[in-house]
């Protein structure tokens, strides 16, 4: 039977999609317009710089109690990916805007909101628009220049969050921002994976954070065999 462990996979393969990652997001920070990403984009792109370290580690922790043939590391990815489905499901609708401060999305928000719905009421950052059967709110992610626009309420009018999603994205095309001091920190950290991945690609085997392949013991010393046509009992 086929045998496949994920821990046979190297570290330096493991941190690849994380540099990724991290590379993508400083290219985000570093657009002199704002970027209006999906909540669902959003996740992915997480669950894809990640996925090499989930493989290499709470995959490859769990492996040893299901098997290791090629049958049960198909089953341990299904499920992981059943888990990911399970989370975009459950996901209340949301949009992620990089490169943008909450001082500077809250009048953009503000008057899409009153071309949408005159009657529309603000609370703090949240605003409810009765007439589109949606509540949206703000969510700033401190100095991080990014802010998360969320569908509140158990009964989100797909047609109203709709809308709303297409005049923001157009409104956001026509806006003019400084590049993020983000995209150096994250430009740093993909550039120091991509360097560390490098590294551990040109070490020699078992030194890159992988197990060798055992080798058999030597025979001991002082072993002899019998002869072959001698009984073991006189």
């Amino acid at each position: 039977m086929t045998t496949w462990s994920f821990a046979a996979v190297p570290l330096w393969a493991a941190i690849l999609p994380a540099a990724a990652y991290l590379l993508t997001l400083a290219a985000l920070h570093l657009r002199r317009r704002p970027a209006v990403v999906a909540g669902s984009s959003d996740l992915l792109l997480l669950s894809a710089g990640t996925a090499g370290l989930a493989v290499a580690g709470p995959l490859a922790v769990l492996q040893p109690a299901v098997g290791g043939t090629a049958w049960a590391a198909l089953m341990l990815l299904l499920a992981a990916g059943l888990l990911l489905a399970a989370l975009l499901l459950a996901a209340r609708p949301r949009l992620v805007v990089y490169n943008i401060t909450l001082e500077q999305l809250r009048p953009v928000v503000a008057e899409i909101v009153a071309a949408l719905d005159p009657t529309a009421r603000w609370a703090g950052e949240t605003v409810a628009l009765p007439g589109r059967g949606i509540q949206v709110h703000l969510d700033g992610r401190g100095g991080m220049r990014s802010v998360s626009v969320v569908a509140l309420g158990g009964r989100t009018s797909a047609e109203g969050w709709g809308e709303f999603s297409r005049r923001l994205r157009q409104a956001i095309r026509g806006l003019r921002v400084r590049p993020s001091p983000w995209a150096v920190v994250f430009g740093c950290g993909g550039c120091g994976l991509l360097a560390a991945a490098a590294i551990l690609a040109c070490l020699p085997a078992g030194r890159d954070g992988t197990a060798p392949s055992p080798s058999s013991p030597p025979p001991a010393s002082g072993a002899r065999h019998a002869p072959a046509g001698r009984s073991l009992a006189a």
